[in-house]
């Protein structure tokens, strides 16, 4: 098997780190770790995959992956070893395997005595997975096509795309860091990790019991986000009913990353009016400009002084609006991210790691950001720096594995 240099240059990084491939690996027994359960699980299984609808948990590690000049049987079979890890992990167990002291453990150990912190486990497919060297050239969903450039992207190509994703979301960042760092670990000479994004602070809800929390503006985000308490909007706006599709996609959805820099320095510098009047709400209380509570209805057609509307044209809540994009709506998962400090600029490398899901990601994603690079006022105050695109298949049901589901 020929490795790339990006397998090459991955196998290395992790093996610096004292990480083996998982073919030699052994682990401390479940009855050494001494777990501790501490906050709930997520049952891995099920129609769906789990992290999509899921309330959102507190921290996030989004990986994406490059597959190597590999056989279709060994990309299947490392899939398959992925799914039964991730499941294990799930439930806040470690990875199994003989307790020899001589030989390295199959779990690194850094999760131990955690619990499961509601951890959830997401896998997508990139593009450029369905090649015909994998034998997949056939099997990519009409729906998987890579994002056109949006007006003012500043997009980073190692930050961006790649073969296979994973969404690590989890109650402690640790949990989340570990679910990835174990899927990384054991695709060694199969599948390479190409980049790790972490999040804090959950940007969005799912249910109608959640409170919206606050952004690095300080706004209240994902406050007219799809809810997953109303499931007739998720069949028409985010599940896949497997029509025209491989059968994995059945119960499906596309997942879309944007990492957004956002420009700190100059958003600080802006007054409240300025701040409230590009979002289109109330800093504070989270109100529409229109309104008193936070779900209000908004009145786009609200007029004041001089006639001009309430809600300003460039207004982020009336660009993004469903109302202005015939009817479209997408589920936003995101969470905060900061990176230190841009060498180049020396401001605050910091934003936010934008997923979501929907059924088809040119006629719902691409449609709106479209409209909100061109128009939204707020757009003056990010950056997106990386993107991607991926097919995420439906839930595991019966015994099967990510693999064998692939490659049905």
């Amino acid at each position: 098997m020929r490795l790339s240099r990006r397998q090459l240059f991955g196998s290395s990084a992790l093996a610096s780190l004292g990480v083996l491939s998982a073919s030699a690996a052994s682990t401390l027994g479940a009855s050494q770790a001494g777990a501790t359960e501490r906050g709930g699980s997520v049952p891995f299984r099920g129609k769906h995959q789990a992290g999509i609808a899921t309330s959102p948990q507190g921290y996030l590690a989004l990986a994406t992956f490059d597959v190597g000049d590999v056989t279709p049987s060994a990309l299947r079979s490392t899939l398959d070893q992925w799914s039964a890890a991730a499941e294990r992990l799930t439930t806040g167990q470690p990875l199994s395997g003989t307790a020899n002291p001589q030989f390295p453990p199959a779990d690194t150990g850094e999760a131990l005595d955690r619990g499961p912190a509601n951890l959830t486990v997401t896998i997508g497919y990139g593009t450029s997975l369905f090649r015909s060297s994998l034998g997949l050239n056939r099997s990519k969903p009409a729906t998987l096509r890579s994002l056109p450039a949006f007006p003012g992207d500043q997009l980073d190509p190692s930050r961006s795309d790649g073969d296979i994703a994973i969404q690590a979301c989890a109650d402690d960042p640790q949990v989340a860091f570990h679910a990835v760092h174990t899927l990384a670990r054991i695709g060694l000479g199969t599948i390479a990790l190409r980049a790790i994004q972490s999040g804090f602070g959950r940007t969005s809800v799912t249910t109608s019991e959640e409170v919206t929390e606050r952004n690095l503006l300080g706004f209240k985000d994902g406050t007219n986000n799809l809810l997953a308490d109303q499931p007739g909007q998720f069949d028409e706006f985010v599940w896949s009913d497997g029509r025209g599709e491989p059968s994995f996609m059945k119960g499906g959805t596309v997942m879309v990353y944007r990492r957004i820099r956002t420009r700190l320095e100059l958003w600080n510098a802006s007054s409240l009016n300025d701040q409230e009047q590009a979002v289109g709400r109330f800093k504070v209380s989270g109100a529409p400009l229109t309104g008193a509570k936070e779900h209000d209805p908004i009145d786009f057609e609200a007029t004041g002084t001089h006639g001009l509307p309430v809600i300003p044209f460039g207004a982020h809540v009336r660009v993004a609006s469903p109302q202005a994009n015939d009817g479209v709506k997408i589920l936003r998962r995101g969470y905060g991210f900061t990176d230190g400090v841009d060498p180049t600029t020396g401001e605050l490398d910091a934003g936010l790691v934008f997923v979501c899901f929907q059924q088809d990601p040119h006629r719902q994603f691409a449609a709106i950001q479209n409209r909100l690079a061109s128009n939204d006022t707020l757009s003056t105050y990010l950056v997106h720096t990386a993107s991607g695109v991926y097919a995420c298949p439906g839930g595991l049901q019966g015994d099967g594995g990510w693999g064998s589901q692939l490659f049905a």
